[in-house]
């Protein structure tokens, strides 16, 4: 048996739609996608122009459904523009979707500019600052000063794990409220903190161990 009919050379397979470029469309199917990019590529307009409409009329014997009020035929200009991927270089006959439209772009998000006093702590915690300050006096607000602090003196110990000043940090809650929290660091306690991290255990050591014991 001649051994070139088993290569692969001698066999044309049929591409599979997981290796071709993705529709823009599904619904109107590939046949119709490849119109519409052979469409794109031809270089004098007014073929050009002639093949889109011959083509929206195919789209509209295949979907008779999306055929609008009166005969509009809007909505297949539209999805044409969209195959087309927006480079349909034609007069259309109404006005179409365009890539804005169609995917808009968000909105820009306003970030602050204002520096921020202390990188460690962060501005979200300088901004809830400023709305406690701003509290009644009473229960509520002495519990989320407490709550404030202590989270403040955690946020100080990841970057310095041994150990951080008390009065540095009632110092930094009285300069974020602009002197409305003044708690005095010779009475006021903060709780202390210790490194609970779990220790990996040595499992290699113990099979050792284990080994040597049989």
């Amino acid at each position: 048996m001649n051994q070139d009919i088993l290569t692969d050379k001698s066999f044309k397979f049929i591409p599979y739609n997981t290796g071709m470029p993705q529709l823009p469309l599904p619904e109107y199917g590939r046949n119709i996608q490849n119109m519409v990019d052979y469409c794109v590529e031809i270089p004098d307009r007014e073929e050009r122009t002639i093949c889109a409409y011959s083509i929206v009329g195919v789209m509209r014997t295949l979907f008779p459904q999306n055929v609008g009020e009166n005969g509009d035929m809007k909505k297949f200009w539209d999805h044409l523009n969209i195959m087309a991927r927006f480079e349909l270089d034609i007069d259309f006959p109404c006005e179409v979707v365009t890539a804005d439209s169609v995917n808009p772009r968000p909105a820009q998000l306003n970030y602050e500019k204002s520096a921020i006093r202390n990188r460690q702590y962060g501005r979200s915690l300088e901004n809830i600052v400023k709305i406690v300050a701003m509290m009644e006096e009473g229960e509520e607000r002495q519990r989320l000063i407490s709550m404030i602090a202590h989270q403040m003196k955690k946020l100080l110990l990841t970057h310095n794990p041994d150990g951080v000043d008390n009065g540095r940090i009632l110092r930094d809650l009285y300069n974020y409220s602009e002197g409305k929290i003044d708690l005095d660091p010779n009475s006021y306690v903060l709780h202390e903190f210790c490194d609970v991290t779990p220790v990996a255990k040595n499992n290699k050591k113990k099979k050792k161990n284990r080994n040597m014991r049989r």
